[in-house]
């Protein structure tokens, strides 16, 4: 199943009643990725006043999300840039608003515009591309199939991640789901030993 997901990164910045609030959308397809994100965009802003974030990881309809209002009152920050994430329709993408407090108060009402505003205006300028599922192959092979191993992946846009070289050589490539049963199909010709498939 493909679905709509960011083909970059994009960064705004809007200003409300001296307020500065930075968006970040970042296209992450794991929580770990998520919490690199957050972790850098902290590093980056370590004097603003607030990280907060949302993100929503694998389909759309179906992904898991979690969202953060880091010291906000609840439910102002990472719930309105969750609903702006939901109602763009994408998945596999993240949403980090760094705010430096100006010395007005927004109020509850102000935030939850502030803050969905700073994700519509991110989520706005971004491409959408479409996410094909993969997955990740461990091969076993002789050393004269390299090359058509190779020769394979460029015909079938696999990719080829890494190969070492032993007593035999093993190759790591990801490939499209839908490709699977041509990559399996072209293994058992040449008598290569197929391991997987495990989440790209």
């Amino acid at each position: 199943m493909t679905y709509p997901v960011p083909g970059g990164p994009v960064d705004r910045e809007i200003e409300i009643n001296k307020s500065r609030f930075i968006a970040w959308l970042r296209p992450v397809r794991s929580r770990e990725e998520g919490q690199g994100v957050l972790d850098e965009a902290r590093a980056r802003y370590p004097d603003a006043t607030h990280h907060c974030h949302a993100w929503l990881i694998g389909a759309p309809n179906s992904g898991h999300g979690a969202m953060n209002d880091d010291g906000e009152p609840s439910g102002t920050a990472g719930k309105p840039i969750f609903n702006v994430i939901q109602h763009k329709g994408v998945g596999d993408v993240m949403v980090v608003v760094i705010r430096y407090f100006g010395g007005v108060k927004l109020g509850a009402g102000g935030l939850v515009r502030a803050y969905a505003g700073a994700a519509e205006a991110v989520l706005s300028a971004m491409e959408v591309v479409e996410q094909v599922p993969e997955s990740a192959f461990t091969l076993t092979l002789g050393f004269a199939d390299e090359q058509p191993l190779r020769h394979w992946c460029d015909q079938n846009g696999a990719r080829l991640e890494a190969v070492d070289y032993g007593q035999a050589v093993t190759a790591r490539l990801t490939v499209a789901d839908a490709t699977e049963p041509a990559l399996r199909a072209f293994c058992a010709a040449q008598g290569i030993i197929v391991e997987g498939p495990s989440a790209a």
